[in-house]
């Protein structure tokens, strides 16, 4: 009898087995159809940089470089000088997060674990703050850097950066899942305030620090709008802006465009894939406690 119930479960666990394996396999299937439309961009930005000029508007258009070329790419560091505004990039992008990483992780260790007057409405107020567009303080923002003498230099880029509504709240929710007991006995064996945060508080939000650092960085890698507006001079450039003045008055040289593109988005993916482990980690203890 026993014998019968094996050679009957056997055969239905196999077919579960295999109606699971086609269901992951059509799953697979779907979202590789569906990243088609979002790769070819990419593709066709990276093949193009490959492109001799006159090959680039040939049509029909060819889908591979018949004759490639690192002309783009030279130019890009040679003529266009993306080797400086990448430096550029890297410094005011490094500057910023840092700066966020360390302000939203004190405002939020104070929201959490300290309790005064008006404590939740300021909290409010600071959250409001993510409600509002950039473009709303633009202008007032642009006449105080003037006032500051600081239009024109990388403080007036790095300096109205360093608040972030968005990292307050994520830090306050992690902040906020650490067990107070540990606060108390670090303040009980005589540890300051600072202490406390910098060797107990910190290094527990690794994961937090990991998700707001992806989200900081990518957001300032990619700032056109403040920086075109703020810097002038063309050493002090970013790689957006850098890549926005290419376009020329009576003609654009698409291959030097797509060369100068790839070197912005290349190392933003490189970083974001390298870290999208600490990243998920990061979203999700943030969530689980508020």
């Amino acid at each position: 009898m026993a014998a019968e119930v094996r050679s009957v479960g056997l055969p239905v666990r196999l077919h579960g087995s295999i109606r699971k394996r086609s269901r992951l396999g059509l799953l697979w299937l779907l979202l590789a159809i569906g990243a088609i439309p979002m790769l070819l961009p990419f593709y066709w930005m990276i093949t193009t940089a490959f492109k001799p000029a006159e090959e680039i508007l040939r049509l029909p258009v060819t889908w591979w470089p018949a004759n490639p070329t690192l002309k783009h790419w030279i130019d890009a560091f040679r003529v266009a000088n993306f080797g400086r505004y990448f430096l550029n990039s890297v410094f005011v992008s490094v500057s910023i997060t840092a700066g966020n990483l360390l302000t939203s992780a004190m405002a939020g260790y104070l929201f959490a674990k300290f309790k005064f007057p008006g404590r939740d409405a300021l909290f409010i107020f600071v959250l409001s703050g993510i409600m509002i567009p950039f473009y709303v303080p633009l202008i007032p923002l642009y006449g105080l850097m003037v006032r500051f003498n600081w239009d024109n230099t990388y403080w007036a880029v790095i300096i109205p950066s360093l608040y972030s509504p968005l990292g307050i709240f994520l830090m306050r929710q992690f902040i906020h899942s650490i067990p107070n007991d540990l606060v108390d006995a670090a303040r009980v064996d005589g540890a300051n305030e600072f202490a406390i945060f910098f060797r107990v508080i910190l290094p527990m939000c690794t994961p937090a620090l990991a998700a707001l650092g992806i989200f900081a960085l990518t957001l300032n890698w990619n700032d056109f709008l403040w920086p075109f507006i703020a810097l002038d001079t063309p050493s002090l450039w970013t790689l957006p802006v850098g890549l926005a003045r290419l376009r020329g008055r009576f003609g654009t040289d698409y291959g030097l465009v797509m060369a100068a593109a790839t070197i912005t988005v290349l190392p933003l993916l490189l970083f974001f894939f390298s870290a999208q482990k600490r990243f998920i980690e990061g979203i999700t203890l943030t969530g689980m406690k508020g």
